[in-house]
């Protein structure tokens, strides 16, 4: 029989190993919990990027989107970075990949790194008219490149226009020939870039951010953007003409991380499906700023020249040339797409769907 002094060092000793025992199994759960616990609150938090302005629509847009998201899911946390606080949109769509963010409204041209076929929508004067663009997109383009999205690891949500991009530049500039020699910045868009080569520009790559300095130096002339982009953001008080050529129409796409988006409740996907405002509510306010910036033009020093339809026939045939170029640049899918729009553009005209002689020439 043990004595007291031999059990106590045996208790001793296996307390110890006791509560040890019950410390692992307690750790390991809390462990197993807390990890549980992450992974969850990662699923359940929705980070936005963008490149809205403060005080505009778009930014406007993305608080409608995060007050419905939030009133109609008590799981998923909206938090909005669309004021380009994640850096450029390469950057921002780097992000989206990797799932470090969940959704970005990323422009076409930006988005066009991971589908290279977005390019061919900025291919020059592809529409005539905003109603030909609609119809084209709804109709036609909307599921083509949901599909193509979708092969790229993207959930397509929805377009956002930002309506026809125009030609800015430092003294007037009325016919194409006046564009000859004109040092032209340019986007990293292949489409864009093949408009200025076929003007016979110097054509000049840079970011957003170098045009307005670049514009102060003389190291620029010209450029090319829409409406909106162009009277918001400094560009008007360096360049003050505005050739209204209606060259490209301008769009982003608002997309998800297609990983994160399959981890999502159905519920929960047709809630963001449709949370963020429709495509014809964004084009009523795009285009109402466009015409209320052209209506104010007079007052802010932007000297507008309007092109009468002849005279767009001559820029669009100066241009044209750039299209099948285009297309043999882009590769994959892209001849599919272009074929696809004049496809769509020839019903518009059989069904008598309003052009540009009746609706006004495109701006």
């Amino acid at each position: 029989m043990k004595d007291s002094t031999s059990a106590y060092r045996e208790y001793d000793v296996s307390v110890p190993r006791l509560v040890a025992c019950l410390l692992l199994i307690a750790c390991t759960s809390l462990s197993l919990w807390s990890c549980s616990a992450d992974e969850t609150r990662t699923a359940n938090e929705l980070t936005v990027a963008g490149t809205a302005g403060p005080g505009t629509y778009g930014e406007r847009h993305w608080q409608s989107f995060r007050d419905r998201v939030q009133d109609g899911s008590n799981r998923l946390n909206v938090r909005l970075l669309v004021f380009g606080e994640l850096g450029s949109e390469e950057q921002q769509l780097s992000a989206l990949r990797r799932g470090r963010v969940q959704i970005a409204n990323i422009s076409a041209v930006g988005a066009s790194t991971s589908v290279p076929e977005l390019s061919v929508l900025y291919a020059p004067f592809l529409f005539d008219s905003e109603a030909e663009a609609d119809f084209v997109y709804d109709r036609y383009l909307t599921e083509f490149f949901r599909g193509l999205f979708a092969d790229h690891g993207l959930v397509f949500i929805t377009w956002y226009e930002t309506g026809f991009h125009h030609l800015y530049s430092t003294r007037p500039l009325r016919a194409p020939g006046d564009v000859k020699g004109l040092r032209l910045r340019v986007s990293a868009s292949p489409a864009i870039r093949g408009f200025a080569t076929a003007l016979g520009a110097d054509v000049i790559p840079l970011g957003f951010g170098d045009i307005v300095p670049s514009l102060q130096t003389g190291l620029i002339d010209a450029g090319e953007a829409a409406i909106s982009v162009y009277a918001r953001t400094g560009l008007s008080s360096q360049a003050p003409h505005l050739t209204l050529t209606a060259h490209a129409y301008g769009v982003s796409v608002v997309v998800a991380n297609l990983n994160w988006w399959r981890s999502l409740h159905e519920d929960e996907q047709s809630l963001l499906m449709n949370a963020y405002p429709s495509i014809e509510q964004t084009r009523r306010t795009i285009r109402q700023e466009t015409r209320d910036t052209l209506t104010g033009a007079v007052h802010t020093g932007i000297q507008l020249h309007a092109l009468d339809a002849a005279e767009r026939v001559v820029w669009r045939e100066a241009t044209r040339i750039s299209h099948e170029r285009l297309l043999a640049d882009i590769g994959g899918r892209a001849s599919e797409v272009y074929v696809l729009i004049e496809e769509a553009k020839g019903e518009f005209k059989r069904l008598g769907r309003p052009g540009e002689s009746e609706s006004g020439p495109p701006i």
